[in-house]
């Protein structure tokens, strides 16, 4: 593919200024897409984006490691950006110290079935040991989910694929459940939609209900950091 394209040398795909560039463009594009679709969650932009980046990458031949080299600027403000979160969050820390004990529970139990369930499947279907590390951390948010993967001897690229399909699936399954379930708690819905589908669904939420982002935003910073630490027990059970 890129033999066919005499403008894409080596120095030209490994600029952080063209990837740069596409990743603001996508989302830009994704946005409006959004938009037009009434908030479909089919299409929230962090997902179409994340989809548009890899068919671009498998078109033009991009080694992934290009790209995030290239795009380490972006992945740079992940930090700024997941301590802004904590904005909408401190507008709820009453509520949040009255419930806290059945959010830690809610916290262990939804990581443990997450982590246990996704290792599970890979390995009854046979997958070999980088599978199982790469989409054991599914549930993460993919700036904790790919490091722990590729330390642990999986393929960052895979785990990278699962986080973003839990994320999707997650934000569009969620809503019509919870609403099947009867949970009409902003609180109690944003924390189990940030435990299950992470940034994806924290993003959905923050357009929906400011406390449910908010709790959104909280679970899936908890559930990153627990992953990590529960994750190499997980493994153990299955070597």
């Amino acid at each position: 593919m890129v033999s066919s394209m005499p403008w894409a040398t080596p120095a030209f795909m490994g600029s952080a200024l063209v990837w740069i560039t596409v990743t603001v463009v996508l989302y830009a594009g994704a946005l409006w897409l959004y938009g037009r679709t009434r908030g479909n969650p089919c299409f929230v932009p962090v997902a179409t984006t994340a989809l548009g980046v890899m068919a671009l990458l498998w078109l033009t031949r991009t080694p992934y490691r290009i790209y995030a080299d290239a795009a380490l600027p972006l992945s740079f403000l992940v930090g700024p950006a997941t301590v802004a979160l904590a904005v909408p969050l401190y507008g709820q820390r009453e509520r949040l110290r009255r419930i806290w004990r059945p959010l830690l529970v809610a916290l262990f139990v939804g990581c443990s079935v997450a982590l246990l369930v996704s290792l599970g499947v890979a390995w009854a279907l046979g997958g070999s040991w980088e599978t199982l590390v790469s989409v054991a951390p599914k549930s993460a948010t993919m700036p904790i989910a790919m490091p722990m993967a590729e330390r642990l001897g999986g393929l960052p690229a895979l785990a990278a694929v699962a986080v973003v399909i839990t994320g999707v699936v997650g934000t569009v399954v969620s809503h019509p459940l919870l609403r099947w379930l009867r949970v009409r708690d902003p609180a109690a819905r944003g924390f189990a939609i940030g435990l299950t589908a992470h940034a994806i669904g924290m993003a959905r939420e923050l357009q929906v209900h400011p406390a449910s982002g908010g709790f959104a935003a909280l679970a899936m910073g908890l559930n990153g950091i627990l992953t990590a630490v529960l994750m190499p027990l997980a493994l153990m059970l299955f070597r």
